[in-house]
């Protein structure tokens, strides 16, 4: 049996000399000075036994005061201690006992980290949102999404390393941060790509399905047009919120023109004709992939007027927080919303909800109110009429409708006269 301070004083020769143990470990001493822990095993091949060598390592003393996490990183270099090679010899000596080479298991441990290395969250997330059915720009919206709320979590982890501890804290944190909405949303994403990592055998189980009821469920209602006195208060509360401008900004045109949320917060300085008090989108932004004009009320051009000023010489009317280069994240109106007291009882998308009910009661036409809206005529020459005819028809609506939000924002009924059907 070798003693450590054997072990220490060993000096290189001409030639390389070993040391043995005993159980087949032995130390090499190499004429540069190296020390190499050995494993000497025979094994069953072609019906002989047939002697193998096992590298387990370099010899290495402990430094004095090594911490565990130290000593963790030592070893995974694959330098040990003597009382270090002999467990790893009683580990190489368990795995010949069941037939296997230790070299090769070795092989296959290392195969199995750089596997695990390149299946982390992330990567098999990213994997997930590439091979959905999605529009471009809804793709862009769940991983901004997962950038914010789940990949500083776990991100850099194995799919197969996650826990529901892991999950639970990403929902709790989520829901604190940014909303039940958020939470619910991060909470399915988590379990779409974790049934990708089981069905491609990089999971064994979904550790989403455990923790799937640990929060209260998300009870918005998020279709529901809001009533005239619930609109007045929504505007009074967001003008008080004191948040970002753009914020704000992107609020107001998103009512003054009840274009879709995603349209509002990603809008670009070329897209408007201030002067014409036009706002036209192309086909690559819209949800359909036809091209809208939007007339714009007097209202919605001060308010761009405005934001002209800090915004202008940007792309973007209402520019990220953090990259002035991008459009700020839809996600902005449900965190003002969720500080605002608003999340549960309204949510962007019942804007057009709302504004649709509304226009209807006070009756205009069908096809106005649908046009404004980007609803796609399935009569392709019907459609070229509506374009052309129901744009200034769109404008004295929405004239009225934006007046008719600032006299609800101020407390007041605003009693609305109906059109007379012979108007359609």
């Amino acid at each position: 049996m070798l003693t450590d301070t054997q072990c220490r004083n060993a000096k290189p020769k001409e030639k390389p000399y070993k040391l043995a143990d005993g159980g087949g470990l032995i130390l090499e001493v190499k004429p540069n000075g190296t020390k190499a822990w050995r494993y000497r095993f025979e094994q069953l091949k072609d019906g002989q036994r047939k002697e193998s060598t096992f590298a387990i390592g370099d010899y290495s003393t402990a430094p004095t005061g090594e911490t565990p996490e130290e000593a963790i990183t030592r070893k995974a270099g694959r330098r040990f201690t003597l009382a270090e090679a002999r467990e790893e010899r009683t580990k190489a000596r368990a795995l010949v006992k069941q037939g296997m080479n230790p070299a090769h298991a070795r092989q296959l441990e290392q195969i199995k980290r750089v596997q695990d290395t390149g299946n982390t969250f992330e990567a098999v997330a990213r994997e997930w949102v590439a091979l959905k059915d999605w529009e471009e720009v809804t793709k862009s919206r769940r991983l901004d999404m997962l950038a914010r709320v789940i990949f500083p979590k776990i991100g850099a982890l194995p799919v197969k390393q996650i826990t529901p501890a892991h999950i639970l804290d990403v929902l709790q944190t989520s829901r604190e941060k940014n909303g039940p909405s958020v939470a619910a949303e991060a909470k399915r994403t988590m379990s779409g790509v974790f049934d990708l990592a089981v069905s491609t055998l990089r999971a064994d189980t979904d550790p989403t399905y455990p923790v799937r009821k640990a929060l209260p469920a998300n009870k918005t209602q998020h279709k529901r047009a809001l009533e005239v006195e619930e609109i007045g208060q929504l505007f009074r509360d967001m003008e008080a919120h004191g948040g970002r401008y753009e914020t704000h900004g992107a609020f107001l045109l998103m009512w003054h023109t009840l274009c879709r949320p995603i349209e509002a917060v990603e809008a670009e300085w070329s897209e408007f004709d201030l002067d014409a008090a036009l706002w036209r989108i192309s086909e690559d932004r819209m949800k359909k992939r036809k091209a809208h004009t939007i007339p714009l009320p007097t209202q919605a051009v001060d308010a761009l007027r405005a934001m002209q000023g800090i915004t202008g010489q940007l792309i973007h009317v209402f520019p990220g927080r953090d990259n002035r280069k991008k459009a700020m994240s839809p996600e902005s109106f449900r965190q003002a919303l969720y500080s605002l007291g608003w999340s549960g009882r309204y949510s962007p998308h019942a804007t057009r909800t709302t504004g649709s009910t509304r226009l209807n009661e006070m009756g205009f036409p069908a096809d106005w109110i649908e046009r404004q809206l980007a609803h796609a005529e399935p009569n392709a020459v019907r459609r070229t009429y509506n374009h052309a005819e129901h744009l200034e028809d769109r404008r004295r609506m929405m004239q009225q409708w934006a007046d008719l939000l600032d006299t609800w924002k101020q407390g007041e009924s605003g009693k609305v006269v109906l059109m007379k059907k012979t108007a359609a």
